[in-house]
């Protein structure tokens, strides 16, 4: 069956890539093949100077754009000069006025390429008509069709480099443009773009949005979007003494009830305000709106003045949690500091997406813990940041921060944690390593020396060593260039009550990827006392072993941990003494950000196989009934439901299940506990139920409108249709149609596309698995949001024989998916594996699959470490070591008392 399976994945991913190889083999070379060459791109910066667009579309609820754009741009040399463009058609063609009637043939759909003896020395002007696709999926510009009112809604989606299958344009972001557009739609839509609206006149076809020309722009950050949205709007003084911002909020009609306009649009300009004021430099563009788009990929996209977000995050079906607000608040400020890093200096290449990325991340931490000082922001960019890059960075298949790119068709394979969890936390490194003061110093001059310009890494570095009166050359090439991260481990030796030695160790958690040598690191090491106040030593780190000088004499500590306040980037491995402490004295920890801390410590053991999942279960059910911080509480139910459902053997989670489940169920009751825990806990134990007591519990909470004395709404209605789907309940179909009647919202269709998607039936799963390739009508985020339930974990065995399918995709998946898709089709088709066959079939795949490009197989190694660490968790702590003496960190001593 495997065989045969695999025949026909590659047979249907070949006719999908059909046309993209017949394009590699055009005689154009390098330049004129599919994607975007570094090759082009660099010729085309040192060609062209001065570009603008005048672009003029048509669209409609229909499938085609069609439209006319005039590109005018100035020649340092004569030469040729190659436009991009990929999209339906292209018709009359003219170049600086006169008709161009080789146009066609000059195009073979990827570029176009305007013969040298048309261009002249200095202004050019290139005119051309085309036509473009508008789809669910895809498509430059996606269209999404609202359930509740059959309203139409368009918006774009350009980014890394879908700019040329809108218009044709030099699509790489080094060439910025300013962008004048002219959009036509029916006489009933509003639309937004980058500039402010000027007018609208009306025609016989419909209405013609005219747009103020923007400043600057790469062509990734262009953007619009048309339909019947609902516009909330209020004017802002961004900073003191500047005109005031327009500012404004679309959402779709049949849901503008329910967005919290005024709560939104405040916390828009409330990072406007803040940012600028850091940055030394004002909000650069001339208005800000915010829209709320149904079905978006993405948390958010930053085009200046038109930010888009994902609808679902920003308008709750019921009432939020405290981590939800905090995400929130978290994807905006991240948004807003876009639109200095990434918008108004924007990165040469998209090798350094991370410049804009990890800064974003970065920025939305610092703003959130200087806006709100009670949020104890570091804890949360800890526990949202450091886990997903420590599990991606710490594998084979990791990268450097700057990753080499030579195609923008690969640029979907930067984006990751190492850009958007790693990166944030090694900018947190060089702030403690610089300070804080001279850090802001060097940003701020960085943004002033490249407005409205392209930078790289290590102009950014330059302008803050500058600031600080230090060279970071050598730190650079250490954090940005090599592949990588540090495991550090703790040596203490005490004599007479007295320490004599503490000696922090680097190692390299992938030797062979990273090469010898430790990396220069700044930490905080903490010696705790129980009965006195703990000692704060910063340690810096510049080699493989570093003896902590200031450590010695001082009392011997209950515990020592080699990075307390998260400066540093490195997996800290408690030595068993201070493993030994923690299991006793964990829940004492006053300090909800130190406690966090250890926990993600105790964790790192149990995911290195030195401390066995059993015990860190059961230590983890001791304290969660204690556990007063929101998210923690979190953190650690999702890790205990890790521990059982995925490192445990099925012997194992037999026995933990029950009692897993009656803590889960009492942290949901306990209305003691605030509103967050008790959610978490009822998530938790939806997702965790497969015993009939637990299922039968659903099927009541169903029937009625509250669960666990929690009001009772159609998220977590659906995730409980979903689990009982999942478990082969005989009630399934009857239980998913009532629900799909209950509630028959767009996204009430989508939660039942996933709900179906986790019958555990081969028919079934076939039918999704086509529908997911040949089903043009299906939206993007429904196919990511079912990944999930497709490869539900207890479904393994049923699932197995999609890895080499889904596999055998991934090259077709990265040439017509969005940014995100390659990750989350991994993660959940490799996610929902845990046993030795798959890893079987897995290293299998790989080693037959020897032109792999780079890219993807460091995607897949990436995805299968987590694999590996299930069957080696489980194989170390099967039945008959669960209990026995292998189960703690017992055989690496790094602390010793004489």
């Amino acid at each position: 069956m495997t065989v045969i399976l695999r025949f026909l994945a590659a047979a249907l991913a070949g006719a999908l890539l059909a046309p993209a190889v017949r394009a590699q083999s055009h005689p154009g070379g390098a330049l004129t093949g599919p994607g975007v060459s570094v090759r082009l791109a660099e010729q085309r910066r040192a060609l062209l100077r001065d570009v603008r667009y005048d672009l003029r579309l048509t669209v409609s609820d229909g499938d085609t754009a069609s439209g006319r754009v005039t590109v005018h741009f100035t020649t340092r040399r004569r030469g040729a000069v190659i436009l991009d463009f990929r999209g339906l058609s292209l018709g009359d063609a003219r170049v600086n006025g006169a008709v161009w009637r080789d146009a066609p043939l000059a195009w073979n759909r990827h570029h176009l390429t305007v013969p040298a003896s048309l261009v002249r020395l200095g202004r050019n002007t290139v005119a051309l008509s085309f036509s473009t696709p508008v789809a669910s999926a895809g498509a430059a510009i996606i269209r999404t069709r609202d359930a509740s009112d059959s309203s139409t809604y368009l918006y774009t989606l350009l980014v890394p480099s879908d700019a040329h299958l809108l218009f044709p344009s030099f699509d790489q972001p080094d060439l910025k443009a300013r962008l004048t557009l002219q959009l036509t739609t029916p006489a009933a839509w509003t639309a937004l773009a980058n500039g402010a609206l000027v007018r609208r006149d009306r025609g016989a076809t419909g209405v013609t949005h005219v747009f103020a020309p923007t400043q600057p722009l790469s062509t990734y950050l262009m953007a619009f979007a048309a339909g019947p949205w609902q516009r909330f709007t209020r004017t802002e003084v961004i900073a003191p003494g500047a005109a005031a911002v327009p500012t404004s909020l679309y959402v779709r009609r049949s849901r503008a009830a329910e967005a919290e306009a005024d709560t939104l649009l405040a916390m828009n300009a409330r990072a406007l305000r803040w940012l600028g004021q850091y940055f030394g430099v004002p909000y650069a563009f001339d208005k800000y709106d915010a829209l709320l788009a149904p079905a978006f990929p993405f948390g958010g996209m930053e085009h200046p003045g038109a930010v888009f977000y994902n609808e679902e995050s920003f308008i709750y079906r019921e009432r939020p949690t405290t981590s939800q607000l905090l995400g929130r608040q978290a994807t905006t400020f991240h948004e807003v500091a876009h639109q200095w890093f990434g918008d108004y200096v924007t990165m040469r290449w998209f090798d350094d997406l991370w410049l804009k990325e990890g800064f974003a991340t970065f920025m939305a931490a610092r703003m959130q813990a200087d806006l709100e000082p009670t949020s104890n922001a570091w804890k949360t960019f800890y526990l949202r940041n450091k886990p997903t890059a420590y599990g991606t960075d710490a594998t084979a298949g990791t990268t450097p921060v700057w990753q080499a790119l030579g195609n923008l068709d690969q640029a979907k394979s930067n984006y990751g944690p190492i850009v958007y969890n790693k990166a944030p936390a090694v900018l947190r490194q060089l702030e403690y390593l610089v300070g804080e003061r001279a850090f802001q110093r060097g940003v701020q001059q960085f943004l002033r020396r490249h407005a409205y310009g392209n930078a790289t890494w290590p102009a950014l570095l330059q302008a803050i060593g500058g600031a600080a009166g230090r060279d970071l050359g050598e730190w650079g090439r250490q954090w940005m260039l090599r592949p990588g991260m540090p495991v550090i481990t703790q040596q203490l030796e005490v004599r007479g009550g007295r320490i004599t030695r503490l000696r922090l160790v680097q190692r390299a958690a992938q030797p062979a990827l990273s090469g010898p040598g430790g990396w220069p690191l700044k930490v905080q090491v903490r010696l705790h006392y129980a009965d006195a106040p703990a000692v704060h030593l910063p340690v810096e780190l510049r080699g493989a072993s570093t003896e902590v000088t200031a450590a010695i004499g001082r009392p011997a500590p209950a515990f020592v941990f080699a990075n307390e306040g998260d400066y540093g980037y490195a997996i800290v491995l408690p030595d068993s003494a201070s493993v030994t402490w923690m299991e006793q004295h964990i829940a004492d920890v006053s300090d909800d950000f130190l406690r966090a801390m250890l926990w993600g410590a105790l964790w790192d053991l149990v995911r290195e196989g030195e401390l066995s999942p059993e015990r860190f279960a059961r230590l983890a059910m001791r304290a969660l009934p204690g556990e007063r911080d929101e998210q923690l509480a979190g953190s650690l139910v999702g890790r205990l439901v890790t521990s059982v459902t995925r490192y445990a053997t099925p012997s194992l989670r037999a026995s933990l299940q029950p009692a897993v489940e009656r803590q889960l169920l009492a942290g949901a009751l306990d209305t003691g506990r605030s509103y967050g825990t008790r959610k978490s806990h009822l998530d938790a134990y939806i997702g965790l139920a497969q015993r009939d007591a637990a299922l039968q519990q659903l099927r009541q909470w169903l029937a009625s409108d509250s669960a666990a004395g929690l009001v009772l709404r159609a998220p977590t209605r659906w995730a409980m249709v979903t689990r009982l789907v999942a478990s082969g309940s005989p009630d399934a179909d009857s239980l998913l149609a009532a629900e799909r009647g209950r509630d028959g919202t767009t996204e009430g269709q989508r939660l039942a596309f996933v709900a179906g998607a986790a019958a555990p039936d081969s028919a079934t799963k076939q039918q999704y698995f086509d529908r997911w390739f040949r089903d043009g009508s299906l939206n993007e985020e429904w196919v990511t949001s079912s990944l999930r339930a497709f490869h539900e974990g207890e479904q393994q065995r049923l699932t197995r024989r999609y890895l080499v399918p889904a596999l055998d995709t991934l090259r077709w998946i990265q040439g017509n998916r969005r940014i995100f898709f390659l990750g989350s089709w991994l993660a959940s088709t490799l996610g929902g594996q845990s046993e030795r066959e798959a890893l079987a079939i897995v290293d299998g795949w790989l080693a037959g699959e020897p032109g792999l490009p780079t890219d993807l197989r460091q995607k897949v190694l990436q995805v299968r470490d987590e694999l590996e660490r299930a069957v080696r968790i489980r194989a170390r702590y099967g039945d008959e070591g669960e209990r026995g003496t292998a189960s703690g960190p017992e055989s690496r001593v790094t602390q010793s008392y004489q």
